[in-house]
């Protein structure tokens, strides 16, 4: 990153208000973490946080809520593809920051594949909608006259991210998946030690073109005011230190305006070796390289890191000598030199706060494996390996965390044990326990649950397919209690929570309905002369029914179903014992025969605008149907979402099937696929 023409690495521009600009102080300088050398010098003295501010809420924010969930998806996913395409150009600048190659996979493939993850499921799993619903209507009047609905919709205002040093792509876009997915802008503020990485992934994705203006703003180097002017329409998230998050937390513009903050902060994760895994099992291996792995990937410098080893104390001593040896494996050198399997920390600081940390463990712990030699010039630091004899009495062990590569081993005597030891933590983001017994995970994992945010349970038959102890998912909470930050990240579309407000609706069917665009139960519905299943998507209303002629079930029907199906249970064949059951008076109609009786009452078999049946939902029998009753269905277009790239979308369908006296017998949601428009023919 050093200009050809000068000695002075560039001085990093920050992206705010539509533009780039350049701090007008002198700056922090950083420096290569494997040579030393000078790579960028980061500043934001003078810049306006105030506009930046201004151009999320006024510029970014309008032009997100303006796009349907799905445009933000497809937009998250082109840009995606795009990141993917140039992603060597940020591998090659990592080597900076003290990654190897495999270390900046995480970050950067991992980043880039969360935003993927993200784009995709929220394709699959939320409606093309402009109001996003949040569970079941509530029927709050006997009549049906009076009803509730939660909503979400996007907060107006911007969501700042303030990262850490150790990810500087996964930690923005793990972040920003969900904050567009939501509909809120988003300002990133990295760690200045590794922020000329995130920098370069800013520029990539503003070179798209894909992005609304505002929807994405940097600030490298300091935040200046821009958390004095935080509203109740914003959030915060923060990845560091938890003495940082609290000061953080404390400002006074976050508490006296509410601002949600979501923290993930220190975190002493466990790693515990169930008493069933001794030496020569699959799990003893497999704890013995998770344990080694998470202390040389990124040097130890991962939030999920494993920092207490937790093992039987018969196996202490054969724990103890396999790490030894499989730590002295690991080749420490400038992560960019093929044969490297371990780099750098971040900076020479980083280093001192290590050695630091460790003094301040051992000295309720023994050292047992003195970090060796390193290269010079670079802020390298060997594995150290210690032991805390008296785990449940130590305090250090439990509260220091020595955020690079160090772990503790802890022995415990009882199952019991080995909970209390891990749950004296204070809370962290990860635990692992590697068992193959079902008793000992259920005891051991239950025991530990609750103050931790993710477990992983590793043992032989999932060795080949497990994420392994460190790795955060986009699919599952991020995040733990306590001393973790007290918050979550990631967790599949819980994560939108953090940038949207859950509200009540409370109103008639028909008043919900029109603000939601959802038909509501108790709505008005609507029947013309032309069959629903006849109407593209663009004839199509919310509130179109149909409601079929009636059908008789016989017995022959019942019978017939049976041998048809196979499906003789005693309820629709024997009358005595169908008496007997305390459901029934007698015998009844199989379930599957009133769903495909009520099918048969209400398609329009002829081809036209429906294209196919995906699905069906929530279904449930409430009555028992005998013999000689008659169904009937009414079936009502209760949500249409046309997919954003094809000439179809799905159509969900409230199907109710009564019985004469207007019982129902059974509820539950059809789903369709249906052209756009009509199909010739």
């Amino acid at each position: 990153m050093l200009d050809a023409d000068r000695t002075e690495p560039r001085r990093l521009a920050s992206y705010i208000a539509g533009r780039w600009q350049e701090g007008a102080g002198a700056g922090t300088l950083v420096h290569d973490a494997a040579t030393g050398a000078p790579v960028a010098r980061v500043d934001a003295t003078g810049l306006d946080m105030g506009a930046a501010l201004a151009h999320g809420r006024e510029a970014g924010g309008p032009a997100l809520r303006a796009m349907s969930v799905h445009a933000r998806a497809l937009m998250m996913k082109e840009i995606g593809l795009a990141l993917m395409e140039a992603k060597e150009e940020l591998y090659t600048l990592s080597f900076a920051t003290g990654a190897t190659r495999t270390d900046s996979w995480v970050d950067i493939d991992g980043g880039i594949g969360t935003l993927l993850t993200y784009a995709s499921r929220g394709r699959r799993e939320l409606p093309n909608a402009a109001v996003l619903t949040d569970g079941a209507p509530e029927i709050l009047s006997k009549d049906g006259s009076f009803i509730g609905q939660h909503i979400l919709t996007p907060l107006s205002g911007v969501a700042i991210h303030i990262n850490a040093f150790n990810f500087p792509v996964w930690g923005m876009l793990e972040k920003l998946a969900p904050t567009w997915l939501a509909g809120m802008p988003a300002i990133v503020k990295p760690a200045s030690q590794t922020a000329y990485l995130t920098e370069a992934c800013v520029r990539l994705i503003l070179a798209t073109g894909l992005l609304p203006e505002g929807a994405l703003q940097l600030v490298c180097g300091g935040t200046g005011d821009l958390l004095d002017r935080v509203t109740a329409q914003d959030a915060v998230t923060f990845t560091g230190s938890a003495a940082t998050a609290r000061r953080l937390r404390a400002t006074p513009a976050i508490v006296e305006n509410s601002v949600r903050f979501t923290a993930e902060a220190d975190s002493l994760n466990a790693s515990i070796l169930g008493p069933d895994a001794g030496p020569g099992t699959p799990e003893f291996e497999l704890f013995v390289k998770e344990v080694a792995r998470e202390m040389t990937v990124k040097a130890g410098q991962k939030c999920t890191a494993i920092r207490r080893a937790i093992v039987p104390a018969a196996h202490l001593d054969a724990v103890t000598e396999a790490l030894k040896a499989r730590l002295a494996k690991a080749v420490i050198g400038n992560p960019a030199e093929e044969g490297t399997r371990m780099g750098p920390l971040a900076s020479p600081a980083q280093v001192e706060e290590v050695r630091g940390a460790i003094a301040r463990i051992a000295a309720e712990a023994r050292i047992v494996l003195e970090p060796g030699p390193v290269p010079e010039g670079g802020a390298f630091h060997a594995p150290c390996l210690l032991v805390c004899d008296s785990p449940l009495t130590a305090t250090a062990p439990h509260e220091v965390e020595a955020f690079g590569p160090v772990c503790t081993l802890m022995p415990y005597a009882t199952p019991a044990e080995a909970v209390e030891i891990a749950n004296r933590g204070g809370g962290s983001l990860v635990a692992s326990l590697f068992t193959d017994d079902g008793a000992v995970a259920r005891e051991i994992g239950l025991g530990i649950a609750r103050a931790h945010g993710r477990l992983l349970f590793g043992n032989r038959g999932a060795a080949k397919t497990s994420t392994g102890h460190g790795s955060p998912l986009p699919q599952l909470v991020h995040g733990g209690p306590g001393r973790a930050g007290g918050g979550e990240e990631l967790g599949g579309m819980r994560a939108l929570h953090h940038y949207t407000q859950r509200t009540a609706l409370q109103g008639t069917p028909d008043m919900l309905t029109a603000i939601i665009g959802q038909w509501m139960p108790g709505a008005a519905r609507r029947e013309d002369a032309v069959h629903p299943f006849r109407k593209s998507l663009a004839e199509l209303e919310v509130g179109d029914t149909i409601t079929t002629e009636s059908r008789q079930v016989t017995v022959e029907d019942i019978e017939h179903f049976a041998r048809f199906t196979g499906d003789t249970f005693y309820a629709h064949m024997d009358e005595e014992a169908a008496a007997r059951n305390p459901f029934f008076e007698g015998r009844v109609a199989h379930g599957y025969l009133i769903v495909s009786f009520a099918a048969g009452l209400f398609v329009q078999p002829d081809e036209g605008p429906v294209l196919a049946n995906y699905g069906v939902d929530n279904l449930r029998f409430l009555s028992p149907v005998h013999a000689g009753e008659t169904l009937r269905v009414q079936l009502t277009a209760k949500q249409i979402n046309p997919r954003e790239t094809e000439a179809y979308g799905e159509v969900r369908w409230d199907c109710t099937v009564t019985r004469a006296d207007g019982e129902v017998v059974a509820q539950y949601d059809v789903l369709t696929m249906v052209a756009k428009t009509q199909r010739a023919g």
